[in-house]
């Protein structure tokens, strides 16, 4: 099923949320911004694709797998808007001309990669290279999401971290994702549990990495580091490990939670949710031991 909005009606608590702790005590922020599961109605109009098939874009529940973020004393900030409706995970202007009806501005960034790939900020497929739109959308259509969905989040995510950055001198951003169950290392067999991502070492210290990757072992994950996602827009942008901001992407592989034909919850979803929750506990431990010290404050 297909949980819709009314385009019209959007509020700011409707497009996203923020589960705040009481106080904020550890300096983390948690960021879902690929789980939303609201569709407009106008949107699911617009595609060709119906039911399951235009949810496989999303990050589907990472929202209640970490959303015990906020009882440890975190904020979690998380999508109710679909990622095949807009991508927060990109530039504001990454799309593709070929998709919309008029003329993009002067500075859409046309050429990149992930626009060629169809995954640009109005995303032209989802999963399994399915295209999402029965005719070309109006530029005008493109642009208001970007104004009152991108900007608005991204706005959102700016104030929790500049806010933990002068609460305690440094902040961790942890983008919370999850991958396709058929992911395989490449040269081997291994199917990783997670993948974090640290953009090979230019968003976070290579001591925070490193320790997240020892706590998910420790955990009894398989856990590989940034291949093949080393980390997305959200991640490269906010991490600035020389002034103290620190941002890893984190990937949990679906298989280990949901059904992928279905959407539905897995008996083990629990399970892998108390472990997500002793991964973040462990994390905010570690860093409390680095309160003050410079190898985090700035690298």
């Amino acid at each position: 099923m297909v949980k819709t909005f009314m385009s019209a009606e959007m509020r700011s608590f409707e497009i996203f949320e923020v589960l705040e702790p009481a106080s904020q005590t550890i300096p983390f922020v948690y960021s879902s911004p690929h789980s939303g599961r609201i569709y407009p109605p106008d949107f699911v109009a617009q595609s060709r694709l119906q039911g399951i098939a235009i949810r496989r874009s999303e990050d589907h529940y990472v929202d209640e797998l970490f959303s015990a973020a906020s009882s440890l004393g975190a904020p979690l900030l998380f999508a109710n808007f679909p990622r095949a409706y807009i991508d927060v995970n990109r530039e504001p202007y990454e799309l593709d001309p070929r998709m919309f009806d008029g003329a993009l501005p002067s500075y859409a960034n046309i050429n990149s990669l992930r626009v060629a790939g169809g995954l640009g900020t109005i995303p032209r497929i989802v999963a399994e290279n399915m295209e999402i739109y029965a005719r070309r959308v109006p530029v005008e259509d493109a642009l208001k999401r970007i104004d009152t969905i991108y900007k608005p989040y991204h706005a959102t995510l700016r104030r929790l971290i500049a806010r933990t950055h002068v609460k305690f001198g440094f902040g961790v951003l942890v983008d919370c994702h999850s991958m396709p169950g058929n992911i395989r290392i490449a040269g081997s067999n291994m199917r990783p549990d997670f993948i974090l991502g640290d953009r090979y070492g230019t968003s976070a210290s290579a001591e925070l990495s490193r320790a997240a990757m020892q706590i998910l072992e420790e955990l009894g994950f398989n856990a590989v580091r940034n291949k093949p996602y080393a980390g997305g827009f959200i991640t490269e942008h906010y991490g600035r490990p020389s002034r103290g901001l620190h941002a890893l992407q984190i990937e949990v592989n679906r298989s280990l939670y949901v059904d992928e034909t279905t959407l539905e919850k897995r008996p083990d979803f629990d399970k892998v949710a108390a472990g997500i929750t002793l991964f973040m506990k462990r994390m905010a431990e570690h860093v409390e031991s680095y309160t003050g010290d410079p190898a985090l404050a700035a690298e």
